[in-house]
C-alpha cells in the first residue's frame, strides 16, 4: 500500500512540474531563443577558431618538412629553386603552391591530405629514396593535373600577367606571355613551367 502512496506521490509531483511548465508565460520561453542563439555563436566561434588554427599551422614550411620524406627529398631540392632564394627576398613556401587560398578549396585540400597524404606517410609508402623516385612521376603529374584544371590558380595568387614587365623578358618569354598565345593554345603556368620547385621525374605514369 506505502508503495502504491510512493507511485501516487512521484506522479502527482511529475504532473505538477509538467502544468507548473506549461502554464509559464511565452515570454519566459522566448528569452532561450536567443540565449540559445549566442551559446551557438559561442560554441561555433571556439570550434572554427580551432579548425582555422589547424589548417593554419598545418600549412606552414615548418610543418610540411616535419616528416622525414618531405625534409629528406622534396625541401633539400626546394631549396636550390628561385621559390625559396631569389634577388628579390620573396619566398614562395610549400603552402603557397599546394594550398588554396579560398577557404573551400581549401577545406577539400586538407580532407585530400588528411586521407591520402597521411595515411601514405604512416605506412611508408616513399620512405626511401628508391621508394620515393619510384613514385615521383605518378605524384607529379597529379599535381600538374590538378594545376592545370583549375587554370594555375595557385600560381597565379602570386604571379599576375598584367604585373609582368614584358621589357625585361626574353623573346620567347614575353611571347609566351602575351594574351594572343594563350587564348591561341589553352595553356596555363604549369604548362610551361613544371620542375619550377621540384626535380623533374625520371620516368613518368605508362598513362602519359
Amino acid at each position: 500500500m506505502q508503495h502504491n502512496d510512493n507511485e501516487n506521490n512521484a506522479a502527482e509531483r511529475k504532473r505538477g512540474f509538467w502544468g507548473w511548465l506549461w502554464q509559464r508565460p511565452k515570454s519566459v520561453f522566448l528569452l532561450g531563443i536567443p540565449v540559445g542563439a549566442f551559446l551557438a555563436v559561442l560554441i561555433g566561434i571556439g570550434l572554427t577558431g580551432g579548425l582555422l588554427k589547424v589548417v593554419e599551422t598545418s600549412s606552414t614550411l615548418e610543418f610540411c618538412t616535419s616528416c622525414h620524406e618531405m625534409e629528406a627529398f622534396v625541401y633539400q631540392e626546394y631549396k636550390q629553386t628561385v621559390h625559396y632564394s631569389n634577388a628579390s627576398g620573396v619566398r614562395a613556401e610549400c603552402a603557397d603552391c599546394h594550398v588554396p587560398h579560398e577557404f573551400i578549396p581549401k577545406m577539400m585540400r586538407k580532407i585530400g591530405a588528411t586521407f591520402n597524404e597521411v595515411p601514405g606517410h604512416f605506412l611508408g609508402r616513399i620512405d626511401n629514396r628508391e621508394k620515393f623516385e619510384a613514385h615521383r612521376g605518378v605524384m607529379a603529374q597529379k599535381v600538374w593535373d590538378t594545376m592545370k584544371s583549375n587554370d594555375s590558380r595557385e600560381c597565379r595568387d602570386c604571379h599576375s600577367y598584367t604585373a609582368m614587365s614584358a621589357e625585361v623578358q626574353d623573346r620567347m618569354a614575353k611571347r609566351r606571355h602575351s594574351a594572343e598565345y594563350l587564348e591561341a593554345t589553352g595553356k596555363t603556368c604549369i604548362d610551361c613551367h613544371k620542375g619550377i620547385a621540384h626535380t623533374l621525374p625520371d620516368v613518368m605514369p605508362e598513362s602519359q
